[in-house]
């Protein structure tokens, strides 16, 4: 569950009941009240009897809000803005989201019928009306860390070995020669493995690629002539696109073919970046949101450039999504699918059952550092 909510991979409004100050100054942050005495008086609807053994009744009550509350508080120094959502409901949701998979708009219709997961998420009662929006979600993936997460997952396998241990009665280790007790230094089972998290990104293909950068660029070129009033330059637009349709719907792809649409592409992205640093030296700036999407365009068509005067299909750090640049190629080694496109992670699985997430990264690495790492800490948990 934890794995999941990291991959995805991504301010908030409202205001709380208690008051709250960190270091002495107003934040924009404020944790929720404590006004859930019994969810036997949640405000639910007439004749809806609420289970005190229902499972998100129990998971909420086994995780410490409180301490990670503190931590996320520190987020939010700023005294200017709209007031956060709390943790509970941020950490809350993604907990939901995940168990079930539900999509942004889903997941905010089921909180808004469910009355156990608004229990969950930290509501004093029962409401029809949704407590946030869809486009909420995006801003809570972006706060809660990785950190947070694996603390979090630390915690509740930490207590429920602690629940285990009180109610197994003392072991006898066995008798040595001098009739003292042996201990067993070396038990336990670790499995560990490393897989990968796919992309939900269509499969990257150079060309594709190129035309994607293409069209952004085109977009990015008319909002600034249409901004700054200044003349449209010549694009040959309705040429590239033909091109590329007629290379995409062709159903033999020779090396030739490949080679020749590749060099018209490049031709047309480094036309169209020409023009807008042209416009960006006479004085005209760029939107926030477009330095980003120009900065990754420069950086695949120097990619895409180097491997085609060079001959080769593979690069250090190589884009394979212009809206994800951070993704990069996991190569497998299965029959179905030999390279995957998204965060490689290292899950070690202990002899009670219970999972960790060991390493996550967007970069390949090699497992065998990995291994010695999860080792040790297994040791330092358990003593052996």
């Amino acid at each position: 569950m934890i794995a999941r909510i990291l991959t995805k991979t991504n301010r908030f409004s409202c205001s709380f009941l208690t008051d709250f100050k960190y270091k002495g100054a107003k934040t924009m942050y404020k944790p929720i009240d404590k006004l859930q005495h019994s969810f036997l008086d949640f405000n639910q609807p007439m004749g809806l009897h609420m289970n005190p053994d229902n499972r998100w009744v129990r998971l909420a009550d086994r995780i410490p809000w409180d301490e990670f509350e503190v931590k996320y508080a520190k987020l939010f120094p700023s005294d200017t803005g709209n007031v956060a959502k709390p943790l509970r409901m941020a950490l809350g949701a993604l907990i939901i989201q995940t168990k079930f998979q539900f999509s942004d708009r889903e997941l905010v219709e089921q909180i808004a019928e469910n009355p156990y997961l608004q229990y969950f998420i930290g509501l004093p009662g029962f409401r029809e009306e949704a407590p946030f929006d869809a486009s909420t979600l995006v801003l809570f993936r972006k706060r809660i860390s990785a950190d947070m997460l694996m603390e979090v997952n630390e915690y509740l396998l930490a207590h429920k070995e602690d629940d285990k241990d009180d109610h197994t009665p003392p072991s006898v280790g066995k008798s040595g020669d001098d009739g003292t007790a042996k201990e067993d230094t070396n038990k336990g089972t670790l499995t560990l493995d490393a897989t990968c998290a796919p992309a939900n990104i269509r499969y990257p293909q150079d060309i594709s690629l190129l035309n994607e950068a293409r069209e952004k660029l085109e977009n990015m070129i008319y909002c600034f002539c249409k901004c700054y009033g200044l003349k449209l330059p010549r694009r040959y637009r309705k040429r590239a696109r033909k091109e590329y349709l007629a290379f995409a719907k062709s159903r033999k792809h020779t090396a030739k073919k490949i080679r020749s649409a590749l060099r018209r592409q490049l031709g047309y992205v480094k036309r169209d970046l020409g023009y807008l640093e042209q416009f960006m030296s006479d004085g005209y700036a760029m939107t926030g949101k477009d330095i980003g999407l120009y900065l990754t365009i420069i950086r695949l068509y120097e990619q895409q450039q180097y491997m085609y005067d060079n001959r080769i299909h593979s690069v250090e750090h190589r884009i394979v999504s212009i809206s994800q640049p951070w993704l990069r190629p996991i190569v497998r080694g299965k029959v179905k699918a030999p390279v995957e496109f998204g965060a490689k992670f290292d899950l070690s699985l202990d002899s009670e059952g219970y999972g960790r997430l060991e390493k996550i990264s967007f970069e390949a690495y090699n497992e065998s550092t990995c291994l010695i790492e999860a080792i040790e800490r297994f040791k330092e948990r358990t003593g052996y």
